[in-house]
């Protein structure tokens, strides 16, 4: 009988998988509706490839997570970069100036969040695997 421990862990490995699983099967079919959009419209929009976009970059992050076991915290940021470029894309015409600004200065500091946490890898690297184990 395996330990109370290796139950719940192997458990929550189950359920991570799952969900794992879940997203990017909804990925693949928020992909495949967004792509019927443009063939009925007969368009592709700058809008419509951000958010295919969008969707690839949550792909990117379910493979590195089911490859590495890691997340990476700059993927969630590059998306929510995307994002609002979509939103600014999308609804500028009825956005006042301090909410562009707002969104501008939002994605900006994005960027230099990204830049910041890409610096600290490159000058402070986590340590090997085999050191942690030392």
């Amino acid at each position: 009988m395996m330990p109370l421990k290796q139950v719940r862990t192997q458990a929550l490995k189950t359920i991570e998988m799952t969900a794992l699983l879940v997203i990017a099967a909804a990925t693949v079919v928020a992909v495949f509706q967004e792509i019927m959009v443009m063939v009925n419209n007969r368009a592709v929009t700058l809008a419509d490839l951000l958010l295919l976009f969008i969707y690839l970059e949550v792909f990117a992050m379910v493979a590195l997570y089911l490859d590495t076991g890691k997340l990476p915290v700059r993927m969630p940021l590059y998306i929510a970069i995307i994002a609002l470029a979509r939103y600014l894309i999308l609804d500028m015409k009825s956005l006042d100036t301090w909410r562009i600004v707002g969104i501008a200065v939002t994605g900006l500091l994005l960027a230099v969040t990204v830049f910041v946490i890409r610096f600290g890898h490159l000058k402070y690297p986590y340590p090997k695997q085999d050191q942690l184990e030392e």
